[in-house]
């Protein structure tokens, strides 16, 4: 499953995955694309972000830890920021607050340059 992640670049649907693996000739069932995505998101081997529809999209997660993304609404597409003030705050908080191993989710949605429109003046 991380190999057809790695060919789609990006991020990627179950169902998106279900259709290259199926194209590639791989017979597999949509729910077990579901479970083994659960079973790498539990374990930590994959980014995970959600779609307004509440769809989650998966890509592969770097070998030195997950990454924060600005996703474009409109087409999907998604760009890493940098976040090291996110990382900090969360360390502090969770140093305040007497908690380990704490885990965070930040989602920055948007529209990018190509799908903004601007109205006509």
């Amino acid at each position: 499953m991380l190999s057809a992640l790695h060919a789609h670049g990006g991020f990627a649907s179950a169902r998106d995955l279900h259709e290259a693996l199926e194209a590639g000739g791989t017979a597999i069932g949509l729910s077990t694309v579901y479970r083994t995505l659960h079973a790498l998101d539990r374990s930590g081997q994959v980014d995970v972000i959600r779609e307004r529809t509440g769809e989650r999209r998966y890509c592969p997660r770097p070998p030195d830890g997950h990454r924060h993304y600005l996703v474009c609404r409109a087409c999907g597409l998604s760009r890493v920021v940098e976040a090291e003030t996110v990382e900090r705050w969360a360390e502090n908080v969770a140093e305040t607050a007497g908690f380990a191993e704490v885990e965070h989710t930040v989602e920055l949605t948007g529209i990018c340059v190509r799908c903004h429109v601007t109205p006509a003046a």
